[in-house]
This record gives C-alpha cells, sequence and structure tokens, in this order.
C-alpha cells in the first residue's frame, strides 16, 4: 500500500496541517473565469476564568494567536498580571490560501522559556458560518502535544486473536500512518496522521491516494480535563465566488441608480439595509461601490435627510445608530485613514510611549501620585491635541468635506430658529465618530500596533472625553458641560474659554464648506505599512553562500526602506537601504521551489531583484498588494517576469540562460492605483449579491407587505409582518424588489454552474482534493 501526505502538510502536535490545494493561479483558466477570495474579520475581545499558577505569583502575561491550521497570522499585545485579559482587539485580513481550521490560542509569555499555551479553540471552516456576526464565548480546549491514538476494536479483539479477524469486523480496521519532523539534538515534531480504513485494499491489491494530515485524537477514549477558561470572540467569515465583471452589469447599474430614486427608502441600496440581518454587512459594500463610482455623497444626503424627519430635538442630531450615521462611519474609515495619520498619529506615538500619569480621579489615584500634575499632564496632552486638529483643515479629503457641507444644510433648513444645529450637525460626526474614536482605539484605524496596555487606554480615554465635549462646545450650551463625574467637570473649566469656542467653529467651518480642501500635492509621504521580515542577502558569506537576514521593512508612498532593527542609528555598511518607488518595476510571488522557503515575494526593480520571506501568508499577501498598488503607475512597469529565480547560469522557472531574459510569465494586474482607496467594485457587487441570497424570505416579506399597502392603503390586520421595513411608496418599492428578484434570479445560474464544475473538476483522493479523514 502506498499513502501520500499533501506537500504541503507542515502542522505542529494537535491541529491539522494545510492542504496541499490552492485557489487557481492567475493564468489558469478557472481563475479567469471565477475568483475565489476569502477574508475574515473580527475581535478577539476577552478572556476569563484562566487557570492560575499553583504558586503564590497566580497571575499570568497573556497574549492570543490567530492562526490558520497551523499558522500563526495574528498576535495580540501583551496582557500582563491577569486571569481574566481584556484584549479588545479588531481584526481583517484576506485570506490568501485554504484552510481546514481557523484556531485561536492563548499563551502565557514567558521571557526565559518558550512560551506556554494555555488552550485553544479551534473551528472548522464549514462551521464558521454558525458564528458569524455576534460574540460568543468559547470553552479553551487543552493543547496535547503527546496525545495518544486509540484505535476503536471490537469487543472479540485479544492479543491472541490479533490476526484472526472476523469479516465482520474488517471495516474496523485501519492503518494509521503518522508523519514526524526529525528533530536531530531536539525532540521529534508530529506533524499529523492519516488513517486507512483496511477495507479500502479488499477491492485493490494497492491504493494510492493524498491525504490531508489530521491531528492526533483521542478516539472513544474519555478525558477529563480541568476548566481552561473562555474566550470570547467575533468573527465574521465570508468566501467569495467573484464572477467577470459583465454578469455584474444589471446589478450594479441597479445600486447605482439609488441616490436618485424617490423616495430614497425604495432604492435597491436603501432595501438591502433592511433586510439584512446586521445593517453593518450591508454598509460596508454598499459604501465602497457608492465611493468608486462617486455615488456615495447623494446617497449620505439623501438617507440624512430621511434621518432628520424623524428627529425632534436638535440636540439629538446624527447620535442614533441608523444607516445613515453608519455609512458616514465607514466612508471615514475609508477615506480618512491618511488624515488621522498626519493628525493624530505623531501625538498618539508621544502618549503610548509615554509613561506619564494622567489619572485625576481621587478614586484612582495610585500612591504617590500627585493629582495637579497628572492635570497638568493631561491638559498638555489635550491641548496639543485640539490644536492640532482645529489646524488639520487643509488635510480633510475632499468627501467627507463635501458630505460635512450636505449636512449642514440640511440640519439648518430642519432647525432654522437653531444657530447652533449647523455645527452640532458636523461635530457629531468629526469629533464624536471619528477623532474621539481613534484617540481612544488607535489599532482599530492602524494608528497603533496593539491595544495600548491598561494605564495608556485610561489616559486616551480621558483625552478623548474632553476632545469630544471640546468638539461640540462651540455648538452647545456655554454654561455647563456634559460630564456626570464631579473631577471631569472640574477639569473641564481650564478649556471654559472663548478661544476653544471660536476655534471649533472655525474648523468646522473650514471642514463643511463646498470648496476642496486637500492640497493637490502631499508634502509629507503617506506612510503605508511596516513591519519585520527577512531579505535574502545580495552579497555572499564567508563560505560561499547567500543567506536570509531579518530586516525592519517600512513602506512610504515614496520608498521602501529596510534596516537591522527599529528605532536604531545603523552606521555605513549596514545603514538604511532604500528603494524609490519609483523605480520599482513589479512585484510578484516567488515560487517555495527557489529557495525551499515559504512565502516568500520578489520586488523586481531598476536593480537586482530582492527577494522577501514574509512571516505567515496573510501578510505576505498584504505586502504584494500595498507594493502593487503604490507603484501601479510606474512607468517601465513590466508585463512579464520569472516566477522563480536566476541560480547557476539559468533561470529555475524556464531554464533560459541570460539573465535579462524577457520573463516567461505575465505579471499580475487590475491593482487599483489609489494607494488609499482600494475598491475591488466586481467583489463588493458579488458580496451584495451575497447578502440578498441570504436574505431572500425577508425580501419576500417586504414584497408583501408593499402590496399589502397598496390594495388597502395602509397596514390592516397583521402590521406585525412588515411593521419594521420603512415602506414610503409602496408601489415604487416593489417594483425595485421586483427588478431585484429578477437579477438575483439571473446570478444565481452562473454562481450554481461554477459550484458544479468546482465539486466535479478534482478527484477525490488527488492532490488538488485530498481525502479527508478515512477513506471509504
Amino acid at each position: 500500500m502506498a499513502a501520500a501526505a499533501p506537500a504541503a502538510a507542515a502542522a505542529s502536535s494537535e491541529a491539522p496541517a494545510a492542504s496541499a490545494t490552492a485557489e487557481p493561479e492567475a493564468g489558469d483558466q478557472d481563475s479567469r473565469e471565477v475568483r475565489v477570495l476569502q477574508s475574515l474579520r473580527g475581535k478577539i475581545c476577552e478572556a476569563k476564568n484562566l487557570l492560575p499558577y499553583l504558586g503564590p505569583h497566580k497571575m499570568r502575561d497573556c497574549f492570543c494567536t490567530i492562526n490558520l491550521d497551523q499558522e500563526e497570522v495574528y498576535r495580540t499585545q501583551v496582557v500582563e498580571k491577569s486571569l481574566s485579559p481584556f484584549f479588545s482587539e479588531e481584526f481583517y485580513f484576506e485570506i490568501p490560501r485554504t484552510f481546514q481550521y481557523l484556531s485561536f490560542y492563548v499563551y502565557d509569555k514567558n521571557v526565559l522559556q518558550r512560551d506556554l499555551r494555555i488552550g485553544k479553540v479551534a473551528i472548522k471552516k464549514e462551521d464558521l458560518c454558525n458564528h458569524s456576526g455576534k460574540e460568543t464565548w468559547f470553552s479553551l480546549q487543552p493543547v496535547d502535544s503527546n496525545s495518544e491514538v486509540q484505535v476503536t476494536r471490537s469487543s472479540s479483539y485479544t492479543r491472541k486473536s490479533q490476526f484472526q479477524v472476523e469479516e465482520e469486523d474488517i471495516e474496523k480496521l485501519e492503518i494509521r500512518i503518522d508523519l514526524w519532523n526529525n528533530g536531530n539534538l531536539v525532540q521529534d515534531v508530529f506533524l499529523g496522521e492519516i488513517k486507512v480504513p483496511v477495507n479500502v485494499l479488499r477491492t485493490d491489491s494497492s491504493h494510492q491516494a493524498w491525504y490531508l494530515l489530521q491531528p492526533r485524537d483521542n478516539g472513544n477514549k474519555s478525558s477529563k480535563t480541568d476548566d481552561l477558561g473562555s474566550l470570547r470572540l467575533n468573527i465574521c467569515y465570508t468566501e467569495d465566488y467573484v464572477l467577470p465583471s459583465e454578469y455584474y452589469g444589471p446589478l450594479k447599474t441597479l445600486l447605482l441608480k439609488s441616490p436618485d430614486v424617490q423616495p430614497i427608502s425604495a432604492s435597491a441600496a436603501y432595501i438591502l439595509s433592511e433586510i439584512c440581518r446586521d445593517k453593518n454587512d450591508a454598509v460596508l459594500p454598499l459604501v465602497r461601490l457608492l465611493l468608486h463610482h462617486d455615488k456615495l455623497v447623494p446617497f449620505a444626503t439623501a438617507v440624512a435627510e430621511l434621518d432628520l424627519k424623524d428627529t425632534q430635538d436638535a440636540n439629538t442630531i446624527f447620535r442614533g445608530n441608523s444607516l445613515a450615521t453608519r455609512c458616514l462611519d465607514e466612508m471615514m474609515k475609508i477615506v480618512g485613514g491618511h488624515y488621522l495619520k498626519v493628525t493624530l498619529k505623531p501625538i498618539l506615538d508621544e502618549i503610548c510611549d509615554s509613561s506619564k500619569s494622567c489619572e485625576i480621579d481621587p478614586i484612582k489615584l495610585k500612591e504617590g501620585d500627585n493629582v495637579e500634575n497628572n492635570k497638568e499632564n493631561l491638559r498638555y496632552y489635550v491641548d496639543k491635541l485640539f490644536n492640532t486638529i482645529v489646524k488639520s483643515s487643509m488635510s480633510c479629503p475632499t468627501v467627507m468635506c463635501d458630505i460635512f457641507y450636505s449636512l449642514r444644510q440640511m440640519a439648518t433648513q430642519r432647525f432654522p430658529n437653531d444657530p447652533h444645529v449647523q455645527y452640532s450637525a458636523v461635530s457629531s460626526f468629526v469629533f464624536l465618530r471619528f477623532f474621539a474614536v481613534a484617540v481612544v482605539s488607535p489599532h482599530t484605524f492602524h494608528l497603533r500596533p496593539h491595544h495600548p496596555d491598561a494605564q495608556t487606554i485610561r489616559t486616551l480615554t480621558l483625552i478623548s472625553k474632553t476632545i469630544q465635549t471640546l468638539g461640540s462646545w462651540g455648538s452647545l450650551s456655554k454654561s455647563k458641560s456634559s460630564f456626570k463625574e464631579t473631577f471631569m467637570c472640574e477639569f473641564f473649566k481650564m478649556f471654559q474659554e472663548e478661544g476653544y469656542i471660536i476655534a471649533v467653529k472655525k474648523f468646522l467651518d473650514e471642514i463643511s464648506s463646498t470648496e476642496t480642501k486637500e492640497s493637490s500635492g502631499t508634502s509629507e509621504p503617506v506612510h503605508l505599512k511596516e513591519g519585520e521580515m527577512y531579505k535574502r542577502a545580495q552579497g555572499r558569506t564567508r563560505i560561499g553562500k547567500k543567506n536570509f537576514k531579518k530586516r525592519w521593512f517600512c513602506l512610504t508612498s515614496r520608498e521602501l526602506t529596510y534596516h537591522k532593527q527599529p528605532g536604531k542609528f545603523i552606521e555605513r555598511k549596514d545603514a538604511i537601504y532604500t528603494i524609490p518607488v519609483k523605480n520599482i518595476l513589479a512585484v510578484e510571488k516567488l515560487e517555495e521551489s527557489s529557495f525551499n522557503k515559504k512565502n516568500m515575494f520578489q520586488v523586481i526593480h531598476t536593480e537586482k531583484p530582492l527577494y522577501v520571506q514574509a512571516n505567515n501568508c496573510v501578510e505576505a499577501n498584504e505586502w504584494i498588494d500595498v507594493l502593487c498598488r503604490v507603484s501601479r503607475c510606474n512607468q517601465n512597469r513590466l508585463s512579464f517576469y520569472h516566477p522563480s529565480v536566476y541560480l547557476n547560469g539559468s533561470w529555475l522557472c524556464c531554464q533560459e540562460t541570460g539573465e535579462n531574459t524577457l520573463g516567461c510569465k505575465p505579471c499580475t494586474a487590475g491593482v487599483p492605483a489609489d494607494i488609499q482607496i482600494d475598491i475591488d467594485e466586481d467583489r463588493e457587487t458579488e458580496r451584495i449579491y451575497s447578502l440578498f441570497t441570504l436574505s431572500l424570505l425577508k425580501l419576500q416579506k417586504m414584497e408583501e407587505a408593499c402590496g399589502t399597502i397598496a390594495v388597502y392603503q395602509g397596514p390592516q390586520k397583521e402590521p406585525d409582518d412588515y411593521s419594521n421595513f420603512v415602506i414610503e411608496d409602496s408601489v415604487t418599492t416593489f417594483k425595485t424588489i421586483q427588478q431585484i428578484k429578477s437579477i438575483i434570479e439571473k446570478l444565481d445560474e452562473p454562481h450554481e454552474k461554477y459550484r458544479k464544475k468546482r465539486s466535479s473538476s478534482a478527484k477525490y483522493g488527488s492532490k488538488e482534493n485530498p481525502i479527508v479523514g478515512k477513506a471509504s
């Protein structure tokens, strides 16, 4: 018998290895027809009731990782001295390969030895949909590297009769094959196992098939373990089959007409938000698609006007969680990233890297703290941040200014007797939902790599509260602040000066003007990405071999740099190396066989190619993506490249001997040129199609509600069936729903065709479709 494990199997002890399968390459026929795109977003909230140390020091220093099978793709910051660590770290990334399990590991940090794995949460890919979009407490499971596998045996099994198997017991026997990594001087590492039922050999004299490596299990043996604690997670996994652009024409056209539909509640975009279980699922693809086609401003204006109809008090304008406020929140996250970086990041870095105490609550003061000194520290940070914000109007993105202008005009018309409402309509977004949120959660806006520690969070919270109130000060009451805490009321008296009110009004006037506020060119380069990776050395070692060195990489809109360590001065030959962005000719993946290393890519520029190894597949994908976007419009970009390296006088990929020979594979194309807004409109439309498909039952109810209203001119016997829908014009809404259903039905056909083709394209047991578990 011969059995083979997938070549990509590189799992450690307790979790299954990744399959050798992968999505079709760019040159394959299937990938030209359909792109299979996976993404994962969510939040690692907190853990609780972790097992304490047995000694006197019971607390642990904990962090959490996210793993695709056994490949770590994300790590939280360490939370010190806690058995109920609060992580509160949001994540989002594209998944560039197939996987079987999504796992979350909770570790205890150990400075001198290997970090201790406390427990894990492992979720099968096919089960992720059961947890989508909701926070769930998961019990931590034990991590056992050396668990024994108990094979199921018949009741008649004895040592004497092990070779005298009854006919009916043949189906219960199996052959187990373990794959290990030879540790040489250290302990061998278990990589995975497969089990092949003996029954498959009854029909074939030999058996050849690919199997997906599996973790060890305990068979029917029950093992009682201690309660390891729990982990609270919010997970949303999506897998989209993106068809060629021509399939999405009718749906895109219908969606892009939404801003012009009267009333707006009868538009396809608004109807989607009404029928989705979670409005946030609809908001992201809608905002991105409308933004890509310059339709977001009129749509957001129309839904905001609908909000204003139901607003009775000017003091609560745009304070709810409506479609309008969610659309603007998402828009500000998408287009306002660079604005936040140039405005807030330098000051936030100073605050997070400093150890200054800013606690002014008498109850929370630590021993030795001086509350007056803390007040001065807090005021210094608030003033510095406030002055930077109110002088930043020239950096405010044009799209934000355009929407703020519309909000201001509508608010004035809705409350003509309130002189402050024109300012509160704008400040409720730019201060309350933009700057204040970014200050208290800098990691969410990519201003800091991780969630700050407890003391820094407290400082940022106090600053955020003050900035938020200062931002609304010019538009609300001058007589008293909105703080409930006495110590905050006392602190805020420092800012009750006319100068602050004038500065806020001036800033709000500037960002809600119809004039374009963005300058034609950015004086400072845009910081895009940074991190530690490995580069292949250009020179040779003393023994003649080229090696890989760890370096810190930093990419801005102008240049890619790398050096030994971040934040340290490097002299002479170990100085910072720079590749101008304008010199980049292509950025592509590098075949694993080139150096026998995974997650490699190449930056082809005017000198020798730079070969880089990322730490995991997600990180490699992100670097390739951002490098491609920033260099997309460069002159002399290559059309073809070599997917492997030039070694020993020839290219490994095509065997051509000339080092300057034209590449043998087409370069990846179709990447948007805008480095700040990367929008794949086909993917966003596919996501909207999926949401309509998942919500067809609710769409049907809305259609029935329109019919009832049209016939009876209002709700009759059973209003609960449709009272939660916003239906202003039943006839127009009914027509739009009919169009949606027709378009979705037509899109179902190519999707179903692709699913059938995909399921039948690879034989079960082939390398592309390995056997999972036992063969039958």
